[in-house]
């Protein structure tokens, strides 16, 4: 079943896209960024587990700290996204979380570092990491034509891959000359340069709209209302909906985990900071190639038919890859068969963003892409405390494989939707 094109909405008529500098510099500023946080990805949960020996139920509260935001305010984040200047929500997200990081090697250098502070730390980082994807996610749409979406955003997943791939790595030699707490330092650096990048860009920063309708109608029953608009559009399109849930599904059992891997790798099974970094590279290689192929699975299988085959193939390679996490030789069967899930997984999650962007009218897009991250990230500190939890009580090991077998119900949705048999996707 091929489904129709619509017709654009009026405030896409009358959008003016943004010169390609624009975009380049915010391409730019995301690839600093994530050069920061992929080079430091292993040190905060090695600085809980090996600095401040946590728990495995510590490691996971901690995980789910950094995801805690996106439940507490995701959903009002897009109206007030949409009531505001994208580019300076986003420069002040990064001065935001440099600060934050920064914090973490002031205090170990003066010896009062503790978990209540990284705790603390990692809900800060997302707080304001919220706030930033929402508006970035935004902005994109007006510093590119919508027919170029699907190539803007493949443009911006490849480069994080490929940051991602050298990144970690990178990381893990980094910690193994200074101490993980000092590493942050670099993140931090990076997010003030992602911000002075930010800081040039002017075709996001557009005057924001009405928050309501009626002037004098009071700003929490308008706020209501604006978060009440993007639940409607997200749950009442039935395509929207099904990917919705199985990227919700696939995070929330992805991060049962996640909460317990780093203690299996450097507590349990006692790897290095470099083999631990390592993982993460493997990761990031398998999101870089599945990147490259997105465009060229989506024409040959269909995009509906390669998003539910995108869902199931990885989840089978990951649960292949967890009897391999261990230390001898078939550690580097457990990074390939990581790898080649985040490959079989990128087209999914390419596509869905795209999907996201070409549907939504402009004037809805902070609040439709607040919802998403709202249901698809709120649902990653459960799974954090849920993994965390099961590691302690049954072991990493167990906690593992609850995850792995579970994220296989993420494609569901799909295939109960008509994205089975779209090969196209309405624009």
């Amino acid at each position: 079943m091929t489904l129709s094109h619509a017709r654009p909405s009026a405030g896409t008529a009358h959008a003016t896209p943004a010169p390609a500098a624009d975009f380049r510099r915010l391409w730019a500023a995301d690839a600093v960024s994530q050069a920061g946080t992929a080079v430091t990805l292993p040190a905060l949960p090695l600085v809980a587990i090996g600095t401040l020996h946590a728990s495995p139920f510590q490691a996971g509260l901690l995980l789910s700290c950094e995801y805690l935001a996106f439940l507490l305010v995701g959903l009002p984040a897009g109206a007030w996204v949409d009531r505001s200047r994208r580019r300076r929500v986003m420069i002040a997200g990064d001065l935001g979380r440099a600060a934050l990081l920064a914090s973490v090697p002031v205090t170990a250098l003066l010896g009062v570092l503790t978990l209540p502070q990284l705790y603390a730390v990692a809900f800060g980082l997302s707080f304001c990491t919220v706030f930033f994807d929402v508006a970035a996610q935004s902005a994109l749409p007006r510093l590119v034509g919508g027919e170029q979406l699907v190539a803007a955003n493949i443009r911006l997943e490849s480069t994080r891959t490929v940051v991602q791939a050298a990144g970690p790595g990178a990381g893990g030699v980094l910690l193994a000359v200074v101490a993980a707490p000092f590493a942050l330092a670099f993140d931090a650096l990076s997010y003030v340069a992602s911000a002075l990048l930010l800081s040039r860009i002017r075709g996001a920063d557009t005057a924001p709209g009405q928050a309501s309708d009626t002037a004098s109608e009071p700003a929490a029953a308008g706020l209501r209302a604006e978060i009440t608009a993007g639940l409607r559009f997200v749950f009442g399109h039935r395509l929207l909906r099904a990917v919705t849930l199985a990227s919700a599904i696939s995070n929330l059992c992805g991060t049962v985990g996640a909460a317990v891997l780093m203690v299996l790798l450097a507590g349990e099974l006692g790897l290095s900071p470099l083999w631990c970094g390592l993982v993460f590279t493997a990761e990031a290689l398998g999101g870089l190639l599945g990147g490259l192929l997105t465009a060229r699975v989506a024409a040959r299988l269909g995009e509906g038919p390669a998003m539910c085959g995108s869902v199931l193939l990885s989840g089978v390679l990951w649960l292949a890859a967890v009897p391999c996490f261990q230390a001898d030789w078939r550690f580097a069967a457990a990074m390939a068969l990581q790898g080649l899930g985040w490959a079989a997984f990128m087209p999914f999650k390419i596509s869905a963003v795209a999907l996201r962007q070409r549907l939504c009218p402009p004037e809805l897009l902070g609040r439709v892409t607040a919802t998403v991250r709202f249901v698809v990230w709120g649902t990653m500190p459960v799974g954090a405390l849920v993994g965390g939890l099961l590691g302690e009580r049954l072991g990493t090991r167990s906690a593992l494989w609850t995850g792995a077998v579970a994220e296989l119900c993420a494609v569901l949705p799909l295939l109960l939707s008509p994205l089975r048999r779209a090969r196209a996707l309405a624009a």
